[in-house]
C-alpha cells in the first residue's frame, strides 16, 4: 500500500468504521439521477430537485453509513448546510466531470472544471473520489493514468485520500458489453495498473465477474480474491445499479475475499426518485435505511480493515 501521512490516515478514520472498515452511502449521481427523476424529460429537471433528493437520502441513510459520497455541484456543500449530513459521518466529494469525452471505446475522463482537492478540504471533505473510464487495452488509458496520477499528487498536497473509481468499458464498437471472461481480466489488470499509481488509496471497484453470467459463487470468490491480491491498496465494492438481494450476495462474497467495504448507492435507494416527495421519505426512512443497516452489518462482519490490507 503507499505510504500515508498521518493526515489522510486520520481522514480515512473519519470515512470508516470504528472497526476499520468502509460503508459509504454514495449519491453522486449527475445525469442518470435526472433521468430516474424524470425518464421521460430528464433535461427539464431542475437542479433544486437534484438538491433535494440528494439532502433526502443523506438525511434518510447517513446515520447507517460510515460515509457518504456526493458530487460538488448539487450535493456537498448542500448535505452540511442543511444538516443533513451528521458531524461524525465522513465527507467524500466526487471530483470528476460527469461523462465522457471520445467515443464510446477510446473514453476520455476529466476533472470537473473549478474543483480540486484543495477547494475539497475548503469544504470540510473527508476524502475525493475520482471517476475514470479505464480499459488496459484502450487507447485513451495513458491519458487516464496520467489524470490520475495529476489527481493524487493534489491530494498528497494537501493529506487527502483519494477514493479511485475505475469503470471498464467494451473496446469492441460491436459489442456495448465486455465478454465474462474480458470484464474479469480487465477488472483484475486495471486494479493492479492503477493502484500502483502513488496516492492512491483506496479502490472503488466493479465485481470483477458478470454475475448473470456465472451463477457459481465459487468462481465470483475466485475473482474477488484475484482483485484482492491484485490491488495494492484496500478495496470497496460499488453496487452498479444490481438489486439489492444480488448486490448483498455480491458483498458477502467481496468481503469474504478481502474487500474493505463498499460504496453503495441505486442498489439501496432505487426505488426512491420515482416516489413523490412524502411517500419517498417515507420509503427511505424505513426500506431504504434497513438496506444500508443490512449492508453496513455485513461489512462489520465479514469485511477486512482498511489497516489491515494484505499489501499495507
Amino acid at each position: 500500500m503507499n505510504s500515508l501521512t498521518t493526515g489522510k490516515v486520520r481522514r480515512l478514520q473519519q470515512c470508516a468504521t470504528e472497526r476499520g472498515v468502509f460503508s459509504i452511502l454514495a449519491v453522486d449521481h449527475r445525469q442518470s439521477l435526472r433521468r430516474a427523476l424524470s425518464p421521460d424529460d430528464p433535461d427539464g429537471v431542475p437542479d433544486e430537485s437534484l438538491v433535494e433528493f440528494k439532502r433526502a437520502v443523506a438525511a434518510a441513510l447517513s446515520p447507517a453509513s460510515s460515509a457518504v459520497l456526493v458530487d460538488p455541484e448539487y450535493g456537498a456543500e448542500q448535505v452540511v448546510a442543511t444538516g443533513a449530513l451528521p458531524g461524525a459521518t465522513g465527507l467524500i466529494v466526487a471530483l470528476e466531470r460527469t461523462g465522457y469525452a471520445g467515443g464510446s471505446t477510446a473514453r476520455v475522463s476529466d476533472v470537473l472544471p473549478g474543483w480540486n482537492a484543495e477547494r475539497a478540504v475548503h469544504i470540510g471533505a473527508s476524502g475525493v473520489k475520482l471517476l475514470v473510464y479505464y480499459h488496459p487495452d484502450s487507447p485513451t488509458a495513458s491519458q487516464a493514468e496520467s489524470l490520475v496520477r495529476q489527481v493524487a499528487a493534489a491530494c498528497d498536497k494537501v493529506a487527502l485520500p483519494l477514493f479511485l473509481e475505475p469503470i471498464t468499458f467494451s473496446l469492441d464498437p460491436a459489442h456495448a458489453r465486455l465478454s465474462p471472461q474480458g470484464r474479469r481480466r480487465a477488472v483484475v489488470e486495471t486494479a493492479r495498473r492503477l493502484t500502483a499509481i502513488p496516492g492512491v488509496d483506496v479502490l472503488k471497484a466493479q465485481f470483477p465477474l458478470d454475475v448473470a453470467a456465472e451463477p457459481d459463487e465459487s468462481e465470483w470468490l475466485a475473482a474477488c480474491c484475484e482483485l484482492t491480491d491484485a490491488s495494492r491498496v484496500p478495496w470497496v465494492l460499488l453496487s452498479a445499479g444490481v438489486d439489492f438481494e444480488t448486490y448483498l450476495r455480491q458483498v458477502a462474497v467481496a468481503t469474504s475475499a478481502g474487500a474493505s467495504g463498499v460504496a453503495v448507492g441505486r442498489a439501496v435507494w432505487r426505488e426512491a426518485p420515482e416516489l413523490p416527495p412524502q411517500a419517498r421519505d417515507q420509503f427511505l426512512s424505513t426500506v431504504a435505511q434497513e438496506r444500508m443497516a443490512r449492508v453496513t452489518a455485513l461489512c462489520q462482519a465479514l469485511a477486512c480493515p482498511w489497516m489491515a490490507h494484505p499489501q499495507t
